[in-house]
């Protein structure tokens, strides 16, 4: 069997409890060593092999994996935060369909969610953004015409960009030319959940020179939106007037039931 783990954003305790039991069941880890936490290792056994895929091709990859399943081991396969994002892991299944090699996913927490937690915020705000929009800016590797970062920052919803803190100046120029404006917040969350977490807050208008007068090239997070402002709506579903499928609101009172300074007469 192999396990696709996800390991999670840095931090070792913020792996799952599944994603540790299988790491401490593994005989074998192929560990993404460029991104991953190394001290998630400490959890294997002393007899599990292990292999940085940061040095490996897709092939080598799977070559172990045959390897391992010839000679009935298990597999981790861990990937940093949760591998449906940006974690390269279809191709991997898609070979080891094609061997009849079975295999199961293990979610894990991505660092997006680490990064709301650095800044303490919420991405959906009534009144603000209901939506999330997770992308990258285009660079050796394209994006799809429809998804162009330009495109997409015209909904000016909250927006979170893996893979691109390296090309802020293209990133900025791209924002402004959706709904953004130089005032819209900002903030770039440099390895999020790690020991050496950074958080970075400012505008759109000054996300170059954020990231260049911090030396930020790389493993950071770029999130933009108005829900980094102090302005939103309360949520309905906490509203004593409003009523759930658990809770019965209370009526609103009349609004023309007030009390003014002649003993509480009715105005």
């Amino acid at each position: 069997m192999i396990d696709f783990v996800g390991a999670g954003p840095g931090a070792v305790d913020l792996i799952t409890v599944r994603g540790r039991r299988l790491i401490e069941e593994a005989d074998c880890i192929i560990y993404a060593g460029s991104l991953v936490n190394p001290e998630l290792l400490s959890y294997a056994g002393a007899d599990c092999l292990v292999y940085d895929s940061a040095r490996m091709c897709l092939e080598e990859v799977i070559g172990v994996m045959e390897r391992m399943e010839a000679q009935g081991r298990h597999t981790v396969r861990l990937h940093t935060g949760d591998p449906s994002l940006y974690g390269a892991i279809r191709e991997q299944m898609d070979a080891l369909r094609a061997r009849n090699i079975p295999f199961r996913i293990c979610p894990g927490v991505s660092s997006f969610c680490g990064a709301a937690a650095a800044l303490e915020a919420e991405y959906t705000l009534p009144g603000v953004s209901q939506s999330v929009i997770i992308t990258r800016m285009e660079g050796r590797t394209a994006v799809p015409e429809r998804e162009k970062l330009r495109l997409l920052a015209g909904h000016g919803a909250t927006m979170i960009l893996f893979l691109s803190s390296g090309m802020a100046d293209r990133v900025q120029e791209e924002l402004l030319r959706g709904a953004y404006t130089p005032d819209t917040p900002c903030a770039v969350v440099y390895r999020a959940t790690w020991k050496d977490e950074k958080v970075i807050r400012g505008t759109v208008g000054e996300l170059c020179k954020l990231t260049a007068e911090n030396g930020i090239t790389g493993t950071a997070l770029i999130i933009a939106g108005d829900v980094l402002g102090s302005g939103y709506e309360l949520s309905r579903l906490y509203d004593r007037h409003f009523t759930t499928a658990y809770r019965e609101g209370e009526p609103p009172c009349d609004k023309e039931d007030r009390s003014g300074d002649n003993g509480g007469e009715r105005q």
